[in-house]
């Protein structure tokens, strides 16, 4: 314990400076005075090192700002050998390497420095061959710390954006990191490491898909119309061995009959997989079924790297996430997820970007300013063949650009973005609306928008965002949506809204869910990470 205190003490001074007595001056070195291990090393040894170490010497600058920064310290020693810290990274990066099947961080130099000054008490110059082997293995673990950091945390140096991803990709400080790792040793690594959750989440599944892959024959299902209730055969126990692997059969009866406990367990595999939940195996079901274990592998490697690029979801703020290939907008109240809703999406041929903005306002029976882009293509056209299309569709033109009118539709019962729209205001144009068709959300694929997203109940929506001000009820709300005049509210405070893009991710259930790549996101991601 008095250990922990001094050492808490000396990370509070390196991230305040610890007061000096001469005003405006500040003190973060760590001397022989108030270190906690009493070990040092210098700058040519680190130099010296790396020198030796080809595969560090992208980390040489990280190595010189960490051990400047704790003047010199041991990280991963004290006078009783390694530390806590240092044992608790190195089953971390073990059980990388050999759980998740991934052997591209593992480091065979580590394992044996490690294996020779395990349980080994630094003393000092009385044993020359142990103080040369803690240096090189007091080095080697930040070495590896930092090849762990840019595998894990950072992830590849693909550009996001070449594929259509215009979420900003979090920075990582692998240094200030590493010192907060050495630091914190009585918390858990999730406390303070900088991961989204669903990273955690997806790895934790990946393992168990790698470990199917070793255990499983994954032997094609035959194809039929249709695989139902009171179906008997061999393809049955095919099924229902596969639903087991799977998750979806807690027990399996062994027996070959299509029974009540199939059922269930088809309809819990259909949700995972977005397929309409009715219990009976037909086209997409099938083909769901005999997916290769290898691609939905690939699958969760991919959305394990769009993971990596988001910011940790510890926010306590309110925030609203769509994810596309789901068709769904799942609401956050306070950070925790409270209720979700159906949306339709852009489709391939307009599809909805992918970015992430602030919610300013909600516009009530609002105009529906129409781009130029459907004027040209869609407008224009239906003008030419109907002088009064304009007046049947509740629409005019506000003004000319050149030969190109600017056309809006006026609030109405049949207006194209409903009874409400929310503005999150960015150069995609994109938002969320209301919709008079409703019919469109009874399809199981749905993709139909030029790129905006219609979401399922508007007025849920509205009424979650101005909960706070009394003077919007339900009652309320449903009159705004039906005037004839806009209305604008401005949101207070402004909530955060993300357009994502996963294909695999666990639900707030545990469930890990598939999705179809919808926009080829998915082959364009996994050309860059798989086809090297």
């Amino acid at each position: 314990m008095k250990r922990f205190c001094m050492l808490t003490m000396v990370f509070a001074c390196l991230l305040i400076g610890c007061k000096h007595k001469k005003k405006g001056k500040t003190d973060t070195s760590i001397t022989l005075n108030n270190s906690f291990n009493g070990l040092f090393l210098d700058s040519i040894q680190i130099e010296r090192f790396v020198d030796e170490n080809d595969s560090l010497e992208k980390y040489r600058s990280y190595f010189l700002d960490f051990y400047t920064h704790r003047n010199f310290e041991f990280a991963w020693f004290d006078k009783d050998g390694l530390n806590e810290q240092a044992e608790n990274f190195y089953n971390l990066q073990n059980n990388f390497a050999e759980s998740l099947d991934d052997s591209s961080i593992y480091n065979p130099k580590l394992k044996q420095l490690y294996e020779l000054v395990d349980g080994r008490k630094i003393e000092g110059k009385k044993d020359k061959k142990l103080d040369t082997a803690a240096l090189k293995t007091e080095l080697m673990f930040t070495g590896q710390f930092f090849e762990y950091a840019s595998k894990v945390y950072k992830g590849s140096d693909i550009d996001a954006a070449e594929l259509g991803w215009f979420i900003p990709r979090k920075k990582i400080n692998t240094t200030a990191l590493l010192d907060s790792l050495v630091v914190n040793k009585n918390q858990p690594l999730s406390a303070y490491e900088p991961l989204n959750s669903q990273y955690r989440k997806l790895e934790n599944w990946l393992a168990n898909y790698y470990l199917l892959k070793k255990q499983a024959i994954w032997a094609t299902i035959p194809d039929k119309n249709a695989y139902q209730k009171g179906d008997t055969g061999v393809q049955i126990s095919l099924i229902k061995k596969r639903l087991t692997a799977l998750g979806d059969l807690p027990i399996n009866n062994n027996s070959n009959i299509f029974d009540s406990s199939t059922i269930q367990a088809v309809q819990h595999f259909q949700d995972r997989f977005g397929i309409p939940p009715n219990g009976v195996i037909q086209t997409a079901t099938l083909k769901a079924l005999n997916t290769p274990l290898d691609t939905l592998i690939n699958k969760i490697l991919i959305n394990m790297e769009r993971a990596r690029w988001m910011l940790p979801d510890t926010s306590k703020e309110d925030r609203l996430v769509v994810n596309i290939p789901d068709y769904k907008l799942s609401v956050f109240d306070s950070g925790k997820f409270s209720f979700s809703m159906p949306v339709v999406v852009g489709t391939t041929a307009n599809n909805t970007v992918i970015f992430n903005g602030r919610l300013r306002y909600i516009v009530f029976s609002p105009y529906w300013n129409v781009t130029d882009d459907i004027v040209k293509k869609e407008i224009m056209p239906a003008m030419a063949r109907d002088e009064n299309y304009l007046a049947k569709n509740n629409m005019e033109i506000v003004r000319y650009e050149g030969s190109i009118p600017e056309v809006r539709q006026k609030p109405g019962g049949d207006n194209s973005l409903g009874g409400v729209k929310f503005l999150f205001p960015n150069k995609y144009n994109i938002y969320l609306h209301d919709t008079p068709h409703k019919e469109a959300f009874s399809s199981s694929k749905r993709s139909f928008s030029h790129g905006c997203i219609r979401v399922g109940d508007p007025a849920r929506l509205a009424q979650f965002l101005l909960r706070r001000d009394a003077h919007y009820t339900t009652d309320s709300i449903k009159t705004l949506m039906s005037q004839t005049q806009e209305k604008w509210v401005t949101a207070k405070p402004t909530v955060q809204v993300t357009i994502k893009y996963f294909t695999a991710w666990v639900d707030h259930n545990g469930l890990l869910n598939f999705r179809d790549d919808i926009y080829g996101h998915d082959n364009n991601m996994a050309q860059k990470l798989f086809d090297k």
